[in-house]
């Protein structure tokens, strides 16, 4: 099955100016800050359930026989929504929320993502980050994009990795491998942004050159690794698995190494791994 089949052009512009005016209304700096725990630790507010609400209710409208996994949806609803997905059925994955954490307390970097799996494949991806108006989106074949620019890291010079900027997650990273990255720094230098989905699409963009992260969820990333991948950049696991247009991809929490050329990449993974 291929996009053509699912979303039309227009199609593909109704569910970015759903992601748009959904997160418009309620992801705003003035928001909802007040927030809970989750099981595993990860915080949630209203606005997490609204913003799914929102989405899921619009989507549905539009794509009746579309199926839906939400990170806010219980955990049995994920995995038959899953499963689903892997039967062929064309399934939204959507995390209405990326960076609950810096919502909650003002600071201005979240985003909403959303992604069309079809068994396992990100066909059509789309991260909006509502602080910055900026809309990042690729169709599987049909290239990345930031609002209407184009998206393209195939010219891009491949730089040393001693120049880079790069976005690191310390905190999910085994600690031998942060305490060595924060005392040893192979890159210019580093940030951490605290939203899985923009750190992909900043490497899409080239705002940072290297990433790595040791565990994310398939809603975290299923977009962004889309739009990274149809800008011309690659990525990886911690175990060295390159990520491949073609592979499905995973329910389980992953690690995820990325940059904006595969020699780069390389060289990023060669370092992390202590490989002389």
């Amino acid at each position: 099955m291929t996009l053509d089949n699912l979303l039309s052009a227009a199609d593909q512009q109704a569910v970015i100016e759903l992601a748009r005016r959904s997160a418009d209304e309620h992801l705003t700096i003035d928001g909802i800050r007040s927030a809970e725990r989750k099981a595993d630790g990860s915080w949630v507010t209203a606005t997490d359930q609204a913003m799914q609400n929102a989405l899921q209710s619009g989507l549905a409208e539009r794509f009746p026989s579309f199926g839906f996994l939400g990170e806010e949806m219980a955990a049995a609803e994920r995995e038959a929504a899953w499963r689903e997905c892997l039967d062929g059925r064309a399934t939204w994955v959507v995390d209405p929320l990326d960076g609950t954490s810096n919502f909650r307390v003002g600071f201005p970097v979240f985003s909403v993502t959303i992604a069309l799996l079809v068994g396992g494949r990100a066909l059509f991806g789309l991260v909006y980050d509502p602080c910055r108006k900026e809309c990042f989106h690729a169709a599987r074949g049909g290239g990345a994009w930031l609002n209407d620019e184009r998206l393209t890291l195939g010219d891009a010079p491949h730089q040393a990795l001693d120049s880079c900027l790069a976005a690191v997650d310390f905190k999910r990273l085994p600690g031998p491998m942060a305490a060595r990255l924060a005392s040893e720094p192979p890159y210019a230098s580093q940030r951490s942004i605290g939203s899985v989905a923009l750190d992909w699409c900043w490497v899409a963009a080239q705002r940072v050159q290297v990433y790595v992260h040791g565990k994310q969820k398939l809603w975290d990333y299923a977009a962004g690794q889309l739009i990274l991948q149809e800008a011309g950049g690659a990525s990886a696991d911690l175990d060295r698995r390159i990520d491949h247009p073609d592979c499905p991809l995973e329910p389980l929490p992953r690690s995820a190494v990325a940059a904006t050329h595969i020699g780069l990449l390389e060289e990023w993974l060669k370092v992390l791994r202590d490989e002389k």
